[in-house]
C-alpha cells in the first residue's frame, strides 16, 4: 500500500495535462481531441497531481480565472491507486492550493458527480443546481436567418455576453476555445447586438455543446436547432442547468435521452449570474 510520504505533490506539465484527459476519455467521460490545448492556455499554472515513482497516478485542475474566480475539475485517481485515501488528500491539497491563489474571498465552482457530492460538501462545497447530459442525433432542421456563423469581429461582444452568464470575464479560455478547429459556432443577433451563442465542438464520441448562452427560450431553441442541424447523423451533448425549466422544456420538446448528472457547487459565494439564460453548460472540466 502507498503511503502519502512515497508521493510528490507537483504542477502537472502539459504532458500531465494530456495524461489527464486521456483519463478522462477511458472513464467516459467524452472530452474533445483538443481539450488539453485549451485547459493548458486558460492557466497553464492550473493542474496538480500526485507522482509515485516518477509517475503521475493522480490529478486535477485548479484554474484561476484572473484570480476573481476558481475552478476545480478533471480530478482522476488512476483506478490502480484508488481506495486508499490518496484521492481525499490530493483533494483537500488542491481546494487549499487554489484558495492561496485567488483573491481573497473569491468563490470555487465545480461541477460534481452524484456519488461525491457529500464528500465535497464536508469541503465546503454547497449545490446551486443540477446539470443533466442529454444526447440527441443530429438532424435536418431549418434554421433562423438571425442566426451566422461567429466571426473575430464579434469576440468582445461574445466576451461580455459570457460574462453574464459565467460571471467573470474568461478572455483566456473563450478565445481558443471558440477558434477549435472543426468547431460550428452560432450567434443570435438582433440589430447587430448579440443576444445568444453557442459552440459546438468534436468530442471523443459526437460532438457537445458547450455552451449554449440566451437571453429566451425562442431564441435557445433556434440555437439548439442550428447545432443539431449542424451534426446531421451525429451524437451531440449538452449540459443543462434544471433549474433552467425553459431549457428543460426544449430538452423535451426534442426527446433527447438522458444520459449522466452532475451539480454545480461552490465554495464561497456564487457568482451572481443570470441562470436563465444557460441553455447549456460550457464545461464540466472548467466551468
Amino acid at each position: 500500500m502507498i503511503k502519502l510520504e512515497d508521493l510528490e505533490f507537483q504542477k502537472l506539465d502539459f504532458s500531465g495535462v494530456k495524461s489527464l484527459v486521456d483519463w478522462a476519455q477511458q472513464e467516459g467521460w467524452n472530452p474533445g481531441p483538443r481539450d488539453a490545448d485549451i485547459y493548458w492556455a486558460t492557466d497553464p499554472d492550473g493542474y496538480y497531481g500526485f507522482y509515485f515513482k516518477e509517475e503521475l497516478i493522480a490529478g486535477g485542475a485548479i484554474v484561476s480565472y484572473n484570480n476573481e474566480f476558481g475552478f476545480m475539475g478533471l480530478f482522476i485517481v488512476k483506478p490502480e491507486f484508488r481506495a486508499n485515501g490518496l484521492g481525499r488528500e490530493l483533494w483537500y491539497r488542491r481546494r487549499n492550493l487554489l484558495i492561496e491563489r485567488l483573491n481573497e474571498n473569491a468563490s470555487i465552482g465545480m461541477d460534481g458527480v452524484v456519488a461525491m457530492q457529500q464528500f465535497y460538501k464536508k469541503g465546503g462545497f454547497e449545490t446551486a443546481y443540477t446539470e443533466e447530459r442529454y444526447e440527441k442525433f443530429g438532424m435536418e432542421l431549418e434554421t433562423d436567418t438571425k442566426i451566422s456563423a461567429i466571426d473575430d469581429s464579434d469576440f468582445n461582444q461574445i466576451l461580455s455576453y459570457d460574462k453574464q452568464c459565467f460571471g467573470f470575464a474568461r478572455a483566456q479560455f473563450l478565445k481558443p476555445w471558440i477558434n477549435l478547429p472543426g468547431n460550428k459556432n452560432f450567434i443570435y443577433k438582433n440589430e447587430d447586438q448579440i443576444i445568444g451563442y453557442a459552440v459546438v465542438r468534436k468530442a471523443s464520441n459526437g460532438y457537445k455543446i458547450g455552451p449554449l448562452f440566451a437571453d429566451n427560450h425562442i431564441i435557445a431553441e433556434e440555437l439548439y436547432k442550428a447545432c443539431l442541424n449542424s451534426v446531421i447523423g451525429e451524437p451531440l451533448y449538452i449540459d443543462v442547468p434544471m433549474i433552467n425549466e425553459e431549457a428543460v422544456s426544449i430538452i423535451q420538446k426534442y426527446d433527447a435521452k438522458y444520459v449522466f448528472e452532475c451539480a454545480r457547487m461552490y465554495y464561497g459565494q456564487p457568482p451572481k449570474i443570470d441562470v436563465n439564460k444557460i441553455y447549456g453548460v460550457t464545461t464540466f472540466e472548467l466551468g
